[in-house]
């Protein structure tokens, strides 16, 4: 009678399913909303999966993000015609219209709006027309303080939210509206209760973490200097940072401190002056060579990894051979490239002359190569050297994974006493492009 009792149960349990578009930003917030529904007594299923609410964390970066966001809702209608469907994210704010045209949609929140997501639950029901829940950018002032908890080892931990910048390719500030932050005291509470949990790493994200403490009148120095001092953290890395803003100061603190971590990802977008200028962003080349050479000066063996757009209206074939001869130039670990994607309502839009389809893939192609390059030239440099690794509970052919300070896949034989550990390692060599080989000293 029990088992069946227990079987009946488990029938009644309500399901959700999450679908996470976009930034780790996104996935940090994809978390703290599924807590939201554990609370509640729901049972979270994989999103290719029978569900009865599915939430869909959507991403409007390109228009491929857009169509990707609309094929999530679309399967998700498909796997249960009767389930309640949430849209949120960036894709919901700034086009909120194109989601209520997809039948069955039953609530649409935007970027700003998510924590009302706890409000909806607790009274979730169809609605017959979408019920749409934004903020207009200008008025957005609330923080969503979030981290993701999937994996017990790392954690994305948003410490910043929107963007004051403007670049002319860009609609962030208008989806996530203008730059704010929590105080540094409450980013420590959460830390603590990150650490409670056993987990050791936390990964600083936000739409642009180096302004953080603007809307509090703190420093990101400061966080960083009082994140080192949680108990129980013992690796911190940084998000990507504009190079603007990743000031001396800062790469010093680093190379002191032994829980920062030698890992920098910094976004360059163009490597030509005229572009940049073009784009609106706030350094120009030189201003970008001279972060590289102050990191490699203090922090030799640190991974540095690099963002360019390609085939950004008004990128002529003479500017592009500029930013290929640039970064070609720089003593770089990586270079995380995109094709460029028009978004409606920004200045970009205009700029002329227009970059073709052809154009820009063999431009990606070669920017490809060139970090494929720089990758490998990283990667020999670290063969025989020792570094600390935290391993982490994946598997694969009986074998696991983790990374080390600075930013390099290793793999050894599955052991799970090394799960969630940190010992230092020798890299002996490859095990395949992406991967390297150790032994555990």
């Amino acid at each position: 009678m029990r088992f069946f009792l227990l079987i009946l149960l488990l029938l009644m349990e309500n399901k959700v399913a999450f679908y996470t578009l976009g930034c780790k930003l996104n996935f940090a917030e994809t978390s703290t909303i599924s807590h939201y529904f554990e609370n509640e007594g729901y049972k979270i299923v994989a999103f290719n999966e029978f569900a009865d609410v599915y939430v869909i964390n959507t991403c409007s970066v390109t228009a491929h993000a857009n169509k990707k966001s609309r094929n999530a809702i679309s399967r998700a209608k498909h796997k249960n015609p009767e389930a309640i469907i949430i849209a949120t994210g960036c894709y919901a704010q700034l086009n909120p219209e194109d989601i209520e045209d997809i039948h069955g949609v039953d609530y649409i929140v935007g970027a700003n709006d998510k924590d009302k997501i706890k409000d909806i639950i607790q009274n979730i029901q169809k609605k017959e027309t979408s019920l749409i829940i934004t903020t207009n950018h200008k008025d957005m002032t609330n923080f969503f303080p979030s981290s993701s908890y999937g994996e017990r080892t790392r954690s994305f931990f948003k410490i910043q939210d929107g963007c004051d910048y403007f670049c002319s390719y860009c609609t962030i500030p208008y989806a996530r509206g203008r730059s704010r932050n929590e105080s540094i005291s409450d980013s420590i509470v959460r830390a603590e209760d990150i650490a409670s949990k056993g987990i050791k790493e936390i990964i600083l994200t936000g739409v642009n973490i180096g302004d953080f403490g603007k809307s509090t009148g703190e420093t990101f120095y400061d966080l960083l200097l009082a994140l080192t001092n949680v108990d129980g953290i013992e690796r911190i890395r940084l998000g990507s940072i504009e190079p603007n803003l990743l000031t001396d100061e800062i790469i010093n603190l680093v190379a002191k401190s032994q829980k920062l971590m030698p890992h920098f990802h910094i976004p360059l977008q163009s490597g030509s002056d005229t572009m940049l200028q073009m784009i609106r962003r706030r350094y120009d080349t030189k201003l970008f060579r001279s972060k590289i050479e102050k990191v490699r000066t203090i922090l030799p063996n640190s991974f540095i990894g690099i963002d360019l757009i390609i085939g950004l209206n008004g990128e002529t074939d003479e500017l592009f051979e500029e930013t290929t001869n640039f970064v070609k130039s720089l003593d770089i670990s990586f270079i995380h490239h995109f094709q460029y994607s028009e978004r409606e309502g920004t200045p970009a839009v205009e700029f002329i002359p227009k970059t073709n389809p052809q154009t820009k893939h063999k431009r990606a192609e070669i920017i490809n190569k060139i970090s494929n390059l720089k990758h490998k030239e990283f990667q020999n440099k670290q063969i025989g050297s020792k570094h600390v690794v935290l391993f982490e509970s994946s598997i694969k052919n009986d074998t696991m994974f983790g990374f080390t300070d600075n930013y390099i896949k290793v793999a050894t034989q599955y052991d799970k006493q090394l799960i969630n550990t940190i010992r230092e390692v020798e890299i002996t060599g490859f095990i395949d492009t992406d991967t390297m080989s150790i032994i555990i000293i």
